[in-house]
């Protein structure tokens, strides 16, 4: 039954196997990888691509140089199929003569245009050298020297980014993806529980009325049998109290301000019965008694008998446990529960309250799933594992609000 349940709530209630989740990570990275490489020699492409052109506009200048006397006018021409790659055309002076795809540039006039572009190409020559341009006469005489500023085009740059911008894109949509499909199971595995816990708290119903039926006709048979009789009533009742908890899961559960140290002492008699008679279950409570919380008593009751079992099973039947109730910050109420037996594992701390986990050879692994559900989710407070220590103890905090 218990493998039934198991793979009823996926424990498979875990996670992922590890290694499967390394795989689809290392795939994700496989792909990240390949998209960088892609564009990068894409970009490196297309820059080898703007650079050859940025080169024959400067041939075609010297070229133009000997043929003609009004070579701008014609280098115009033949660079007026360039309308991505920022251009700038010194003249022999190195002044600024002539540049394409610059629009801030041809929103300036005078020297405010110059001094514009003057800094446009202390930027570009920052980012490479421009290309050497070298006048001739027909006779071949050098008479002068111009230089071609150019950078990136705006298209490549958007390139250069575009595999990060896209990585990022869907990264965040993983994540999205994740996080609904995490809150999905846990909305499935919540339905699991409250139907599991209801269908109990059912089936618990008739064989206790039917034990009610059987104390009242044993005491009418037996009259002198009152006190084991009480007992049996004793148990009656606790098992009563264990289905209107069953029942009271998945219900919003009514929260009333109680004394918790009262409630805690309530607990530790009745469990100092049930437990071996060499564990000394010990109640402290800090500055006083009178500390109050918005408790669900036979909820709260609960989470404190299970903590009990487990240390006392941790202890094999010997050891102590003391549970400790403090005024913290905020207006939280402490309580720790602390015990001298094995401790836990460092590696499985993390683990201990995840549906299906137990060290017991015979456990469920559902009692501290459960104590942390009506903690965190039913009174709004917290509980994990304060302190634990291989051999010689663990201690587990519940914040509860005041």
């Amino acid at each position: 039954m218990k493998k039934k349940f198991q793979e009823a709530t996926g424990n498979t209630l875990a996670p992922l196997r590890p290694h499967l989740k390394w795989i689809v990570v290392g795939f994700a990275v496989v792909i990240s990888l390949g998209s960088i490489w892609y564009t990068n020699s894409l970009v490196e492409q297309i820059r080898e691509r703007e650079q050859r052109q940025i080169e024959i506009y400067a041939s075609s200048l010297e070229f133009l140089a000997t043929a003609s006397d009004n070579f701008l006018m014609i280098f115009d021409e033949v660079v007026s199929a360039n309308h991505t790659i920022p251009v700038i055309l010194t003249d022999i002076n190195g002044a600024p003569e002539f540049h394409r795809n610059l629009p801030d540039a041809d929103r300036l006039q005078g020297e405010e245009k110059k001094a514009y572009l003057m800094n446009e190409m202390t930027r570009m020559k920052e980012e490479r050298e421009p290309i050497e341009v070298t006048l001739t006469d027909d006779a071949g005489n050098e008479y002068g020297t111009k230089f071609i500023y150019y950078e990136n085009s705006f298209l490549l740059r958007q390139l250069k980014y575009y595999p990060y911008i896209q990585l990022s894109v869907i990264a965040l949509f993983g994540v999205i993806t994740f996080m609904i499909l995490n809150y999905l199971r846990r909305v499935e595995q919540d339905h699991v529980w409250v139907g599991l816990a209801k269908e109990t708290a059912h089936q618990l119903g008739t064989p206790l009325s039917s034990l009610m039926a059987w104390s009242e006709y044993f005491k009418g048979l037996y009259p002198d049998q009152n006190e084991a009789l009480l007992e049996f009533d004793k148990d009656v009742d606790r098992l009563q109290v264990i289905t209107d908890r069953f029942s009271s899961i998945g219900s919003e559960p009514q929260l009333t301000r109680l004394n918790i140290v009262d409630t805690i002492d309530e607990i530790v008699i009745y469990l100092q019965k049930r437990l071996s008679t060499k564990i000394q279950l010990t109640v402290t409570a800090f500055p006083n008694r009178e500390i109050e919380a918005r408790i669900h008593q036979s909820l709260f009751a609960w989470v404190i008998e299970n903590l009990c079992k487990n240390a006392a099973d941790a202890m094999d039947g010997k050891g102590s446990i003391n549970i400790n109730i403090l005024r913290a910050n905020e207006g939280r109420i402490a309580v720790d529960v602390k015990d001298t037996g094995k401790g836990i594992p460092k590696s499985k701390i993390n683990r201990v309250f995840r549906p299906g986990y137990t060290s017991k050879k015979r456990g469920w692994g559902l009692g501290l799933t459960l104590a942390k559900r009506i903690i965190e989710q039913y009174h709004q407070g917290k509980i994990f594992v304060k302190q634990s220590e291989m051999n010689k103890g663990t201690t587990f905090r519940i914040y509860l609000n005041g």
